[in-house]
């Protein structure tokens, strides 16, 4: 994509690796500065020195986005050292492997699960989504100006696995709201999915051999997640875009790059 992204600020969570870090790589090429966020720790730390090292204007966030008091903390970092920020990725999420690393093949009902995995799962994937943009959001205000993109997955994925697929129906819903909600402020919302399982160990690598599918890569989201950050994308909100149907949606809506 022919897109200059320089002087763009960009906050990602869930960005330490898989799809996260994938478009913080996408938007640092482009010329942003981007803030991977994820839980404090060494894979945090070797993400963004990597990106860093290849000369790219990458920061480390620590942030848990269950957590009231780590929001607030990493909000007020970007207020003192950036002032501002244009773009919001809300992707941090529990997928099911952490919980049930055998939920492909031997799925449990969802009267079998645990109240507290189920809470577990719909406080990082649902709430956590709130809390992070009801975080960022006054800065959006204050400028009249910014974009969110809300990470989420397929409507088959939403209806096979609790309390999984249920986290990512609300988190659409509650994305759905924050479009209509955030217009007259000049903010635009946007839901971004890749279109099918990605590999970006979601899905236990020991399991790939079983999947009667091909696994797309974390980069399919590269070219949606450019564009949704361009000039190019001035205006659109409430869209729900497919990231492996990505070329044929542009086409739909008369948008040459």
């Amino acid at each position: 994509m022919n897109i200059a992204l320089d002087g763009q600020y960009a906050v990602i969570t869930g960005a330490s690796s898989g799809l996260g870090y994938a478009m913080a790589k996408a938007l640092l090429e482009k010329g942003a500065t981007v803030a991977l966020s994820a839980r404090p720790g060494e894979k945090l730390d070797n993400a963004v020195e990597t990106l860093v090292q290849n000369g790219l204007d990458a920061y480390a966030l620590p942030m848990d986005v269950c957590n009231e008091d780590s929001i607030i903390e990493a909000v007020s970092w970007i207020r003192e050292e950036w002032k501002r920020i244009d773009l919001l990725v809300n992707n941090a999420a529990l997928m099911m492997h952490r919980i049930y690393p055998d939920f492909l093949t031997s799925p449990k009902p969802f009267y079998e699960i645990h109240p507290d995995v189920f809470r577990k799962i719909v406080d990082t994937n649902l709430t956590g989504y709130f809390l992070v943009a009801r975080g960022f959001i006054p800065m959006m205000i204050e400028r009249n100006k910014g974009r969110i993109v809300n990470i989420s997955t397929s409507n088959s994925t939403m209806n096979r696995f609790a309390p999984y697929g249920p986290s990512r129906a609300g988190s659409e819903a509650l994305s759905n709201i924050m479009a209509a909600e955030l217009n007259k402020f000049g903010i635009m919302v946007n839901l971004l999915l890749p279109g099918g399982a990605v590999n970006t160990g979601g899905i236990l690598n020991d399991m790939n051999q079983e999947l009667p599918f091909t696994l797309l890569s974390p980069e399919i989201m590269a070219d949606p997640i450019v564009f949704l950050a361009s000039s190019l994308a001035d205006g659109i909100t409430g869209e729900r875009i497919i990231a492996n149907e990505f070329n044929d949606w542009l086409k739909r809506k008369a948008i040459h790059q």
